[in-house]
């Protein structure tokens, strides 16, 4: 299947438990690459590789044809399973790194920039997406609006120091990234993906 799409409208189908079985194997392998490492790795490449599968079938509408293709899915880059777990594990590694820090009685004012405000945006818009899910019966609407969150989240990682800065700063972009993961785990578990909080 290596390079090739699964498409059920061609009738080049698989089995599922072999395209899991697959799925796992060349997690492992990409993990082995990344982060050679890490701790549990065939346990987190398991939950990875299932969890590429799953998201690759519910991103797209529901009545649409099935395309796989292993390149696409199994992109940590990309609009993929491996990409919202990896960044769902970012935020655990700050709030970890955090050492207990507090957040309690932050100062929401103090997150002002463009990016806090899309991330903001974006965290407050999810329970409204979950509603529009369950009336349309269409749980694409949630796997997009977790690619959403989590990009949103990517930019403003990549821009700003979270765990520097003023107490107040560090305390407001703490509680951020903590509303951000749990935004995350709920949509990861609603769509039946696992939450390992390191990849």
């Amino acid at each position: 299947m290596a390079g090739e799409k699964l498409a059920t409208r061609k009738g080049n189908v698989v089995l599922l438990k072999d395209l899991i079985s697959q799925s796992i194997d060349k997690t492992l392998e990409i993990m082995k690459e990344k982060n050679p490492d890490l701790p549990d790795m065939q346990k987190v490449a398991a939950q990875v590789g299932v969890g590429s599968v799953i998201f690759d079938d519910l991103y797209s509408n529901r009545i649409k044809d099935v395309d796989f293709n292993w390149e696409e899915a199994l992109n940590f880059d990309g609009e993929t399973g491996p990409y919202v777990q990896y960044t769902h594990a970012r935020a655990c590694s700050v709030i970890s790194r955090s050492d207990g820090e507090s957040t309690e009685g932050f100062d929401a004012s103090l997150l002002s920039t463009r990016e806090e405000a899309a991330l903001i945006h974006t965290i407050q818009n999810f329970p409204a997406r979950v509603l529009a899910a369950m009336a349309e019966n269409e749980p694409s609407i949630i796997a997009r609006h977790l690619v959403d969150v989590c990009q949103s989240f990517n930019k403003f990682y990549h821009l700003h120091s979270i765990l520097s800065g003023s107490a107040d700063i560090r305390k407001a972009r703490l509680a951020l990234v903590k509303a951000s993961r749990i935004t995350m785990r709920n949509a990861l578990e609603l769509i039946g993906l696992k939450t390992p909080e390191r990849i």
